[in-house]
């Protein structure tokens, strides 16, 4: 038995040869039986719907090949099998056999998980927040999923280089030189360079639209810095350096880093033969003085990013790739930038985790890619927004956009009351350390427990609970876990075999395993989701059978295996958690 191949996997390759074995059956080429978890247990661990859809390929009785399937493995050693409904065949996993699994898993320090067979390289484009403001509450979503699938993805064994697509260039450095040079005090520059940055352009924003002078003297600031000017090149680098000070310094508060930070400047040089070869291969073409590109039919409108349906009809929205005024867009660079990403990196595939509403400008720039012949996995990792306990979007009182440090603070004082009523003994240097990490991990687990596409609600007391769907539960859960373990004479030694009997040592046994189906799954359509409400639902399978099964108490074969079970559980939601970028802490 491979101590990385999964129970679905095992009782798909034994249904494969059942169904090979059934007279007058001949499988379809590719055809794989799926076995899929059970949604309620009293009917098994696991299903599989093969007999039924094999049945209608070869134009039989589903329930009679179901019958011939089950009686062709009444000798399977893993599991009981019951025909159910038309023709399902559910799977009741054997106890003895999630022991073997579990015994496996303790002495392999991937738990059950493979590495993939087909490893990719794969950029991920997250966060990307712009030069001269501070990061604030709508960075999170991207800045925490995006790492998460970095991490799993290197943990199934892809290689991945992580991009922060930070906004280097663009007309707010119009803005931002100007001020510099003439409203900009150096001590506030010095005490928080952001903020003082943030504070200038809004400054002389506000100037501009005063005093209708001012904009074009700020535009003339910015074609200088276009054109190379030593002084304005000169700043805009200061701006850079002290905003990516400020950047990491949150990155660091939130263990997330990155193998490159190439921003929008890095493909300056790049766009202007972009759009000459996009012309002269037909794929762009002039329309009122800019330079655009439009449908090519070749998608129905319905799925066409550059038509939209008006009054009845289909109407052009072409992606416009260099304005009127010979300025370049968003677009240009993106496209620009996918060509550095995939000749450079030799990118497999490319992700752009970035919020919902770029989902048409990425499904154009897609498309482009096609145009050119440029193919590629290129996939767009949308997410909904963060909204507040009225529904709108997240906001402190004044109505501003809350900054991500803020949220940090808030979290890390809240989570040090947390612990602080409940160890209230613990040295105060300890008690900040755990501190920081609980308070880190609410933020990240609230994230990650949603399904990326939906809004959420930002509920601090939701969040920083020490009961549900949380990351204080799951931290909490993991101290209980270990305090079982400074309570036993000498270092614990896991047993080479498990004796599982009672109903809640099988159910334990039964989510362990699973963790080496999630985990992978995770990654199909980006969904971290599942895998917390995985790390969430063994947690409770472990208080369940610890309030069912006692440990300490009990003796010989039975203490061992319970201990066992114990110690996995810790292994689990370590390094689940530890997949998310979240720490455990021993004591809370």
């Amino acid at each position: 038995m491979s101590a990385h191949m999964t129970i679905p996997q095992q009782l798909s390759e034994q249904l494969t040869a059942a169904l090979k074995s059934v007279a007058g059956v001949e499988l379809p080429d590719g055809f794989v039986p799926a076995v899929t978890p059970s949604q309620d247990l009293r009917f098994g661990d696991y299903q599989s719907n093969a007999a039924m859809v094999l049945a209608k390929q070869v134009k039989t009785n589903p329930r009679a090949l179901a019958t011939q399937v089950v009686e062709a493995m009444s000798g399977c050693e893993m599991a009981t099998l019951e025909i159910a409904g038309p023709g399902f065949i559910n799977f009741r996993i054997k106890p003895e056999f999630f022991a073997a699994k579990a015994e496996a898993m303790l002495s392999d320090d991937r738990l059950g998980v493979a590495v993939t067979d087909n490893p990719k390289s794969l950029v991920i484009d997250f966060s990307a927040p712009n030069v001269a403001k501070p990061m604030h509450v709508g960075h999170i979503r991207s800045t925490i999923i995006g790492d998460t699938l970095a991490r799993l993805a290197r943990f199934l064994g892809h290689k991945v280089i992580t991009d922060n697509h930070i906004g280097d260039w663009g007309t707010q450095f119009g803005m931002i030189l100007w001020g510099w040079k003439n409203i900009l005090k150096q001590e506030d520059l010095a005490k928080d360079p952001i903020e003082a940055l943030l504070d200038v352009y809004k400054k002389v924003n506000s100037m501009c639209k005063e005093d209708e002078n001012l904009l074009p003297v700020c535009k003339v600031e910015l074609v200088k810095l276009q054109s190379g000017d030593e002084e304005n090149l000169g700043i805009w680098k200061q701006c850079i350096e002290v905003t990516k000070t400020g950047l990491e310094k949150i990155y660091s508060q939130l263990n997330i880093s990155f193998d490159y930070w190439l921003g929008e400047s890095a493909y300056n040089d790049a766009l202007a033969p972009l759009v000459e070869d996009l012309l002269a291969k037909g794929i762009a073409r002039e329309s009122d003085g800019a330079v655009c590109v439009f449908s090519d039919g070749f998608r129905e409108p319905k799925n066409d990013p550059f038509l939209v349906q008006k009054n009845g009809e289909w109407v052009p929205v072409p992606a416009i790739i260099r304005k009127a005024d010979g300025g370049f867009l968003y677009a240009t660079t993106d496209l620009a930038t996918l060509d550095y990403r995939t000749q450079n990196f030799n990118a497999d595939s490319i992700w752009y985790v970035v919020g919902a509403p770029q989902e048409k400008h990425f499904k154009q720039i897609f498309d482009i890619e096609r145009m050119r012949g440029v193919t590629g996995d290129f996939r767009h990792v949308a997410f909904g927004s963060i909204l507040g306990k009225d529904r709108r979007p997240f906001k402190t009182r004044s109505g501003d956009t809350v900054s991500l440090q803020d949220v940090i603070d808030e979290a890390v004082t809240r989570a040090a009351k947390v612990v602080d009523e409940k160890s209230p003994d613990m040295p105060q240097e300890e008690k900040e350390r755990v501190a920081r990490i609980v308070g880190v991990g609410a933020i990240k687990f609230a994230e990650l427990s949603q399904n990326r596409m939906s809004d959420y609600i930002f509920d601090w007391d939701k969040m920083l609970s020490l009961s549900g769907d949380t990351a204080p539960y799951l931290q909490n859960s993991y101290v209980r876990v270990r305090s079982i373990f400074r309570k036993i004479d000498g270092e614990f030694v896991a047993p080479q075999r498990l004796t599982i009997n009672e109903d809640a040592e099988i159910h334990l046994a039964r989510m362990l395993v699973r963790y080496a189906e999630v985990v992978p799954s995770t990654l199909d359509d980006c969904r971290p989701n599942l895998l917390a409400a995985y790390l969430y639902d063994l947690a409770r399978a472990f208080h369940s059978f610890y309030e069912a099964c006692p440990v300490l108490k009990s003796e010989g074969a039975v203490k061992e295996t319970r201990l066992a079970l114990c110690e996995l559980t810790a292994r689990v939601l370590k390094q689940g958690m530890g997949l998310f970028g979240i720490e455990m802490p021993e004591r809370m």
